[in-house]
C-alpha cells in the first residue's frame, strides 16, 4: 500500500520534456555570428587579391581591367551574403539592378561601366570591414556560449542588429535616382542610335529613289528642249515620259514623308492613321481604337510606327489569313495589341526587327511582349506611358 502511494506521487511530480532554452530564431542568429569569421575571411582575401594590385597598377593599362574584373566578382559575393542574411536573419534585401550592357562600345566601355558600379564598390567596402567584425562577433559569441549563457540571446540579438544595419546600408540596391539615371543613360544611347539609323535610311531613300529619278527627269527635259525644233514628235514623247517620271517621283516623296510622319496621323489621329496602314497590309486587318482623347504627339507617333512595323512583319513573314489591331487606354498607359493567325515563331532575339521595337519602347519607359508559339497564333502587346497633348 505504501509503495503504490509513492509511485503515484512520483507520477504527479514528473518533469516537463527537456528543450533548448532559446528558440530557433536565436540559434539561427548564433549560427550567423559564428559563420561571420569564415565568410569575412573569404571576402577579405578575395578583395585584397585584386584591390591593392589594381590600385597600384591603375596608372598602367593593366590596372583598370584588373580593378574591373575584381569588381565584377563582388556582385556574386554580395548576392551570397544577401542570401545568408535572408536564411539566417530573416532579412530580405532586393537584388540591385544589373549593369547596363549596351551592344556597342566594346571592351573599354564594359571596363568603364564596371568601374563606375557603385553597387560593387559598396560591396567591396562591406567585404573589407567584415573580417574584423567577423572576428569580434565570433569571439564574443563563442565565449558567451560557455561563460555567459543567460545573456546569449540578448547578446546575439544586439550583434545581429548591427549585422542587419550593415547589410542594409552596403548590400541594398542603389537609390531610385541612381537606378533611373543608369536606365536613362542606356535609353539615351538607344534613342541616339535609332535616330541615326532613321536619318541614314531617309538619306538612302532620297538618294536612291526620288533624287535619282529627278536627275533623270532633268536630263530628259534637257534633251527634249534640244529636240523641240528638230523633231517635235520625239520631244513630245520625251515630255510625256518626263511627266510620268514626275508622278513617280511625287509618289516616292509621299511614301517617304509617310515613313517620317504621315499627315493623316497629324490631322486625324491614330484611328484614321492605323486604318490607312491596315488597308495597305496584304492580310485583312480589323482595327479597333478606343481612346477618349489623343495622346502627346511623340507617344502617338511611336504607337503608329510600332503598329505599322508589326503589320509589315505580318505581311512579309506570318502567312496569316487575318489580323487584328486593338488600341486602348488603361489608366496612365496606352496599350497596343496586334494579333494574327499565322505560323508563329516570332521572337525578340537580338538582331530581329522585334528587338529593335522593344528597344524603342524601352527608351520611353514602355514595355513590349511577344507571345508567338510555333504554329501560331502570334499576339504582340505593347505599352506606352500616356501623356496628354499639351502636357510637358
Amino acid at each position: 500500500m505504501t509503495t503504490r502511494t509513492t509511485s503515484t506521487a512520483a507520477d504527479d511530480e514528473a518533469l516537463p520534456p527537456a528543450r533548448f532554452a532559446f528558440d530557433a530564431r536565436t540559434w539561427k542568429e548564433v549560427a550567423h555570428l559564428l559563420a561571420n569569421v569564415a565568410t569575412g575571411l573569404i571576402g577579405f582575401v578575395y578583395t585584397v587579391l585584386w584591390l591593392f594590385p589594381g590600385l597600384v597598377l591603375s596608372f598602367t593599362v593593366v590596372g583598370l581591367p584588373l580593378l574591373a574584373a575584381g569588381l565584377a566578382g563582388m556582385r556574386p559575393l554580395a548576392r551570397l551574403e544577401r542570401g545568408r542574411a535572408r536564411r539566417l536573419l530573416g532579412l530580405r534585401i532586393d537584388e540591385p539592378s544589373p549593369l547596363p550592357r549596351g551592344r556597342r562600345g566594346g571592351f573599354a566601355r564594359r571596363v568603364w561601366e564596371t568601374l563606375k558600379d557603385t553597387v560593387a564598390w559598396r560591396s567591396t567596402l562591406y567585404a573589407m570591414i567584415r573580417l574584423p567584425w567577423g572576428v569580434l562577433t565570433f569571439g564574443v559569441t563563442l565565449a558567451a556560449l560557455f561563460v555567459a549563457w543567460p545573456v546569449l540571446g540578448h547578446l546575439a540579438r544586439g550583434l545581429t542588429t548591427v549585422d542587419r544595419a550593415m547589410a542594409r546600408g552596403l548590400l541594398s540596391p542603389s537609390s531610385e535616382l541612381e537606378r533611373r539615371v543608369a536606365e536613362l543613360e542606356q535609353d539615351r544611347g538607344v534613342v541616339v542610335d535609332t535616330a541615326a539609323a532613321d536619318l541614314r535610311r531617309i538619306e538612302r531613300d532620297l538618294h536612291d529613289g526620288a533624287q535619282a529619278r529627278l536627275v533623270a527627269l532633268a536630263m530628259g527635259l534637257g534633251l527634249a528642249k534640244e529636240k523641240v525644233l528638230e523633231d517635235p514628235e520625239a520631244a513630245a514623247r520625251m515630255v510625256d515620259e518626263a511627266h510620268g517620271e514626275v508622278k513617280l517621283a511625287l509618289q516616292e516623296l509621299r511614301d517617304l514623308a509617310r515613313g517620317i510622319h504621315p499627315a493623316v496621323l497629324t490631322d486625324r489621329g491614330l484611328d484614321a492613321a492605323l486604318s490607312s496602314v491596315a488597308s495597305r497590309c496584304t492580310v485583312p486587318v480589323a482595327v479597333h481604337v478606343d481612346l477618349g482623347s489623343r495622346p502627346a504627339p511623340a507617344i502617338e507617333g511611336i504607337a503608329y510606327f510600332t503598329v505599322s512595323e508589326l503589320l509589315q512583319n505580318i505581311s512579309k513573314h506570318s502567312r496569316a489569313r487575318t489580323a487584328q489591331v486593338e488600341v486602348w487606354r488603361a489608366g496612365d498607359r496606352l496599350l497596343l495589341q496586334v494579333r494574327d493567325d499565322g505560323q508563329g515563331g516570332a521572337s525578340t532575339a537580338e538582331g530581329s526587327g522585334l528587338a529593335g521595337l522593344a528597344e524603342r519602347l524601352g527608351s520611353v519607359d514602355g514595355l513590349f511582349e511577344v507571345d508567338s508559339p510555333a504554329g501560331g497564333p502570334t499576339v504582340v502587346t505593347a505599352e506606352l506611358p500616356w501623356r496628354s497633348r499639351g502636357s510637358s
